[in-house]
């Protein structure tokens, strides 16, 4: 009877070991960039943000969309080193659509947004100072930069989380661009 107490103190630690493998295995197969969002499909939160004082663009509300046109919002801050990284990506987008690309400047100050754009180019056509964040959490954001496409009757058809790659553009961003076009 010496294998009894072996043995049930090997069942539970298999069992965990078995289970955690199940866990890690979960986490690492998954894409971060592809986290789910309600809002798509949805109409786009109604919200009204006042411009970045000091930036020649008007503020941004949800009035904004559905306007027949499809549209682009960035949610962005000076402060992030990935949204850096994205910003010629969002120049060269400017250049490829003629949808506007908006932005929501998520927990920022001014001054700051301000010299972001002076330094590295201005793709918006409108930017809403989202200084609490509460605009940004209604849009579902986990953090930043994200990224959606708006077609022309304000729906939310994508959401892309993290930076902005010219492969995302390719793959993701015009594609969805283009079918809010057609689905005007």
């Amino acid at each position: 009877m010496m294998w009894q107490p072996r043995l049930t103190a090997i069942v539970p630690i298999a069992l965990f070991l078995i289970l955690a493998g199940l866990f890690l295995t979960a986490i690492y197969r998954g894409d971060p960039s592809r986290l789910p969002s309600a809002l798509v499909g949805r109409y786009v939160p109604t919200f009204d943000l006042p411009a970045v004082e000091g930036l020649d663009v008007p503020g941004l509300s949800s009035k904004d969309f559905g306007t027949g046109q499809p549209m682009v919002v960035n949610v962005w801050a000076s402060w992030c080193v990935p949204c850096r990284e994205e910003h010629s990506v969002l120049v060269a987008l400017k250049g490829l659509t003629d949808a506007p690309i908006v932005g929501l400047n998520y927990k920022d100050d001014a001054e700051s947004a301000t010299r972001f754009l002076g330094t590295l180019g201005n793709p918006f056509t409108r930017i809403g100072a989202d200084t609490t964040g509460r605009v940004s959490i209604d849009w579902g954001v986990y953090g930043v930069p994200e990224t959606y496409v708006v077609d022309g009757r304000g729906l939310i058809v994508l959401k892309h989380v993290g930076p902005l790659t010219p492969d995302a553009l390719e793959t993701e961003i015009l594609p969805a661009l283009k079918q809010a076009h057609m689905g005007k």
